[in-house]
């Protein structure tokens, strides 16, 4: 009689592992043999349990995005004003970057850094979350142009598309070392370039 997969098996916990590996070393250099180590389980129940690589991927980066990653939108959404609303995303990122539990950087950012052609779709998948973001900014500093809080002329995008930048710089920072004060200090001179209202 075949064996199915382990009474122990935990899908949640296996997909937690998973997504620490694919946040680790990226999603081409991620391989069955390094995913069904760190799960604990054999190729045909990781196939079982979750499909093709690509399927888990897609699964470990939607939990990471509604965990790890869920302050971007908890900072959007929680301040009505919307430098004090990047304000809270550039810090609640440094210290997701910097988290001693967790790989360090983003998942979302680092992920396809150097996709092959045979991965493009995903690295299509994670170019379209990331801007899905940048929109999101840029909707909440377009807010705060209507409301006056921007003096006339701000470009909204540009403005969103420069403090994605910080964060994708932050995100390569937290990867080289960086620690959670340093992450901050790039906070502290990124704010700085946030435009004064006309007195």
């Amino acid at each position: 009689m075949a064996m199915g997969r382990p009474r122990s098996f935990d899908r949640d916990e296996a997909l937690e592992r998973a997504m620490a590996v694919f946040w680790e070393h990226g999603y081409d250099a991620t391989s069955i043999a390094m995913l069904t180590a760190a799960v604990g389980i054999g190729a045909p129940s990781l196939y079982a349990a979750f499909g093709d690589k690509r399927s888990l991927f897609l699964e470990a980066l939607a939990r990471y995005m509604h965990t790890y990653a869920a302050f971007t939108q908890r900072a959007l959404t929680d301040k009505p004003d919307a430098r004090a609303a990047v304000e809270r995303l550039l810090r609640d990122a440094a210290a997701a970057y910097t988290r001693l539990d967790r790989p360090r950087g983003c998942l979302l950012i680092t992920a396809a850094t150097n996709c092959s052609p045979q991965s493009a779709d995903i690295a299509a998948h994670l170019r379209e979350q990331r801007a899905a973001g940048a929109r999101a900014l840029e909707a909440k500093i377009a807010s705060a142009a209507q409301a006056g809080e921007l003096p006339a002329g701000t470009d909204p995008g540009a403005l969103a598309t420069f403090y994605g930048a910080v964060l994708q710089g932050m995100s390569a920072q937290a990867r080289d070392g960086a620690t959670t004060a340093d992450l901050h200090r790039i906070a502290d001179h990124a704010l700085l370039a946030w435009p004064a209202p006309a007195r």
